[in-house]
């Protein structure tokens, strides 16, 4: 079982910086991808990036793309997500995720979700 503790969030004004970071403990079988999505009110969950354990590479929103950089240490088992250049719009919950397998078998993978933490971006 893995715990997401997540931290960094807060209020900025607009076109201002924050920087959320997530931290893994417990143990899984074989991580495959640590990332953040967000949530804004009345609004569904939605991808903002994802970086994959193996190789390093890295999906982000379309919203998000030369704003936003996510990053990881694999040995500390930590994500990074380094928000530039923020906007009201980027205003909403944010949770870090880590996809993994439990085992060889395809049908153990499982999704650990943070609690979220609140970026608020208002002037």
């Amino acid at each position: 079982q893995l715990q997401l503790v997540e931290s960094g969030g807060g209020k900025v004004q607009p076109g201002g910086s924050l920087r959320l970071s997530c931290a893994a403990s417990g143990s899984i079988f074989r991580m495959i991808a640590m990332g953040w999505y967000r949530q804004a009110p009345g609004q569904e969950r939605e991808l903002v990036a994802t970086i994959f354990t193996s190789g390093g590479g890295t999906n982000y929103a379309e919203s998000v793309k030369g704003r936003f950089t996510i990053s990881r240490d694999n040995a500390e088992n930590t994500v990074t997500l380094q928000m530039n250049s923020l906007k009201p719009e980027d205003t909403a919950v944010y949770y870090c995720n880590a996809v993994g397998y439990q085992s060889l078998l395809p049908s153990s993978r499982i999704d650990y979700w943070g609690e979220g933490t609140l970026v608020t971006v208002s002037s």
